[in-house]
């Protein structure tokens, strides 16, 4: 259950948030609504995630399995099953972004880049963030500046994210539901 009500003010901008949320994802982002209680945190929470959504340095698929890994790391259910969702919306392997959570038991699903990039975000995510030397030249190596900077940029806002998300004590919201996760069985 939610740690703060999912009831923000009737207030203008968070009507606009509500009607854009579910015009674009079927329904409204309880992030939003959590986060809504706040109008100038919700403007800026706002602001930097449409931001975002024009990076496109870095590959997608990999910056999806970044997120994911750092949202498992966290474990916010919220996440994982909006990366869910999201990834499904990518066209990325649904049986693939099922492992992502153990990645190191289903080493041989992944690319050696994709391995990387799961251990950095891994790294990133760590209380106190345990990246390499090593780990940081091996990806500027493979992926160039401009993506491993936005490879990190992802990582570090998905740690915002997940970490918002869990103090708020939000869990699925269903996404998943519509993607074709394989059975566990």
């Amino acid at each position: 259950m939610a740690r703060i009500p999912l009831t923000p003010p009737d207030t203008l901008l968070n009507r606009l948030g509500a009607w854009y949320s579910r015009r674009v994802y079927g329904k409204v982002l309880e992030p939003g609504l959590a986060v809504g209680h706040n109008a100038r945190v919700l403007r800026a929470y706002v602001r930097h995630e449409r931001a975002v959504a024009k990076w496109n340095t870095l590959d997608r698929g990999l910056k999806q399995l970044a997120v994911m890994a750092s949202a498992a790391r966290i474990n916010c259910s919220w996440c994982m099953d909006f990366g869910h969702w999201e990834a499904d919306g990518l066209g990325l392997p649904m049986e693939k972004i099922a492992k992502v959570p153990r990645w190191r038991e289903h080493r041989t699903s992944f690319t050696a880049l994709e391995l990387l990039v799961m251990e950095y975000a891994e790294a990133m995510t760590e209380t106190e963030p345990a990246v390499t030397d090593e780990l940081a030249r091996d990806l500027l190596t493979r992926l160039g500046e401009a993506a491993f900077v936005e490879l990190t940029a992802m990582v570090a806002l998905e740690n915002y994210r997940s970490r918002l998300n869990s103090a708020f004590g939000l869990t699925s919201q269903g996404f998943s539901d519509a993607c074709a996760v394989p059975s566990r069985a």
